[in-house]
């Protein structure tokens, strides 16, 4: 299993995992979102995957406040959820995003469907909004400070970038 950078020619396997996603995690209007931002809004966004078979994948976005990164895109195939792989992805972005200098908050929106998944590894609920992805998807924007995330330190995951 490994980690590396996103490749253009990742995208129609990545909707597919969206897809197999829609409607227990995501509405089907963040297809649309999901294509523009693979388009146009892509700033670090990895792949984790085995024997060339993308299981997941996940990215961050700097923010317009220096000292806050934006956690974006968490999806994982669903044959592949409950296996740690959501978590290995997690914490490589964490390990990249402490590189950067200055920041000190990393930020997800996410839905009440996920996040409990972000609190295991320290996220805070900082803002609820009903039916904001869509009716039935409400979200929940979190927080860490980015010296507080809580790991399994088991992680043997081999890095390719």
């Amino acid at each position: 299993m490994s980690i590396r950078n996103y490749q253009h020619s990742d995208q129609s396997e990545i909707l597919e995992i969206l897809k197999l996603n829609t409607p227990a995690f995501f509405s089907p209007e963040e297809e649309k979102d999901l294509i523009y931002y693979l388009g146009h809004e892509i700033e670090s966004y990895y792949v984790i995957e085995e024997d060339n078979k993308i299981l997941g994948c996940g990215g961050f976005n700097l923010s317009d406040n220096p000292e806050v990164v934006k956690i974006s895109w968490d999806i994982v195939h669903p044959q592949s959820q409950g296996k740690g792989l959501g978590g290995k992805l997690l914490k490589f972005r964490i390990e990249e995003i402490k590189k950067i200098e200055g920041v000190k908050i990393v930020s997800v929106r996410t839905s009440q469907l996920v996040y409990k998944f972000y609190e295991r590894f320290g996220f805070e609920t900082q803002e609820i909004k009903k039916d904001y992805w869509a009716e039935g998807f409400d979200l929940y924007r979190m927080e860490c400070e980015i010296n507080s995330f809580h790991f399994d330190p088991a992680n043997n995951l081999k890095v390719t970038i």
